[in-house]
């Protein structure tokens, strides 16, 4: 077998653990790419120098050329986004939502941990939102650790249930909502 149909066998044989390697550190897009590049790199490396590990070589390169690709982009990103003024509009508003949502988020939790019983509340609370270990809130509160367990484990269940039932009703007032928008209501004929 001559040196060039070595290479292109050896090449052959691993194409598919090329490409799995690949994948794990690029976008599934542009695995083909890199893993063709990988191809025409080690075979330009073997006609100017004796590679002996050609399967070792192949997956060093491709592991560099996917690493490369990854840097070329994220530098890409990150010039682009430099300027602040440049950034879309959309991203800005987008921005804003996930600021509103995530506030309207909090103000629902806080609505539901009201329901909670004040041990329960004060337990929950100590936990979830100042991370205080079992021990320490026992200790704070004066009751057993497994009483402060039973009160984290029924807060949580409870704040749970309210926020689940809350997300609930919100997605039926939308869905009756859109039933009733003017572009929604389809025409009846007489």
């Amino acid at each position: 077998m001559t040196k060039k149909n070595k290479f292109a066998s050896t090449f052959v044989d691993i194409s598919s653990q090329l490409k799995r390697f690949v994948s794990r550190i690029v976008q599934p897009d542009d695995v083909d790419d890199i893993v063709q590049e990988t191809f025409i790199k080690s075979y330009e490396a073997d006609l100017k120098q004796d590679i002996q590990y050609t399967r070792s070589y192949m997956l060093k390169t491709a592991k560099h050329l996917a690493l490369n690709h990854v840097a070329k982009w994220d530098n890409k990103f990150n010039d682009s986004l430099d300027d602040d003024s440049e950034l879309p509009v959309l991203l800005k508003s987008m921005q804003l939502e996930d600021e509103y949502t995530s506030k309207e988020r909090f103000l629902l939790f806080c609505k539901a941990t009201e329901q909670l019983s004040p041990s329960t509340r004060k337990c929950f609370i100590l936990k979830k939102v100042y991370g205080m270990s079992q021990k320490e809130i026992a200790s704070e509160m004066q009751l057993s650790q497994s009483t402060v367990e039973k009160h984290i484990a029924k807060g949580l269940l409870k704040t749970m249930l309210y926020m689940r039932e809350h997300d609930q009703n919100q997605v039926a007032k939308t869905k009756h909502d859109n039933s009733l928008h003017p572009l929604t209501v389809k025409r009846v004929a007489k």
